[in-house]
């Protein structure tokens, strides 16, 4: 695995991503629905589809990893695809939700103390997250 992507720096990406998505997406779908509310149906069927399927049309990236230059790559560096972000998106939400979020903190242990820095998440997906540029 080349040059993984530590604990800081992912969290950075996440911040990012929900000040530069999260935020303004709640934002208009509180204006128009006159809900403002993180549990907004529009607001996070919107999210859970960019988060699935950004990666595997931009190689990778989401908006916050790609100003972090990170991205999220297969376990031999190849570019995820559909399979491996459900995988990543879905599977691991149930498992984190069946865990009551202990499984959120070992995650986030593993990623600051493992060498390959990889969560549960990437487990089970069969991915990593990178500072590797795609070819």
């Amino acid at each position: 695995m080349n040059l993984p992507a530590g604990f800081w720096v992912r969290v950075g990406a996440t911040i990012m991503d929900w000040l530069i998505i999260n935020l303004p997406l709640s934002i208009l779908a509180g204006l128009i629905t006159g809900e403002f509310s993180e549990e907004n149906y529009f607001v996070s069927t919107i999210t859970f589809l960019y988060v699935l399927i950004t990666p595997v049309l931009w190689k990778g990236y989401v908006v916050g990893k790609r100003i972090a230059g990170i991205r999220i790559v297969k376990k031999d560096g190849s570019n995820v695809h559909i399979g491996n972000m459900l995988m990543r998106t879905i599977v691991s939400g149930i498992v984190y939700a069946l865990t009551l979020g202990v499984g959120v903190i070992v995650s986030a242990f593993m990623v600051g103390l493992r060498e390959d820095k990889r969560s549960i998440h990437d487990f089970i997906a069969g991915t990593y997250v990178t500072h590797t540029k795609p070819d």
